[in-house]
């Protein structure tokens, strides 16, 4: 995987490690087509040279992500049937229920 950066103002291509942030200007590409690339005529290309395997996943994002996913694991999702008479807004009752939509009368 390579991201491949345009620097329009001076008609360069950069190819090089996966971009951290979001730019308009950057596109990540496979290794494939990484290898591939052409540019338009009297443009250059700089292709840094870097190991793909040192921007992989560490030891820490890994226990990270599980953590997260055993909290998420854990936290109790809330059942959209089981709507008590609090959620209802003050004013109001309950009409008619279908699945999880609710039609809610005033009082008036």
């Amino acid at each position: 995987m390579a991201t491949l950066t345009f620097v329009y103002s001076d008609s360069t291509v950069v190819l090089g490690p996966l971009a951290t942030t979001a730019d308009p200007y950057c596109h990540d590409l496979c290794q494939g087509h990484a290898d591939r690339l052409t540019v338009p005529r009297g443009w250059d290309v700089i292709r840094l040279d870097f190991d793909p395997a040192q921007f992989g996943p560490t030891l820490d994002d890994l226990e990270t992500l599980a953590d997260a996913v055993r909290e998420a694991g854990r936290s109790k999702a809330v059942d959209p049937l089981a709507v008590g008479e609090a959620d209802v807004p003050a004013g109001t009752v309950e009409g008619a229920r279908r699945g999880h939509l609710r039609v809610l009368r005033t009082t008036d």
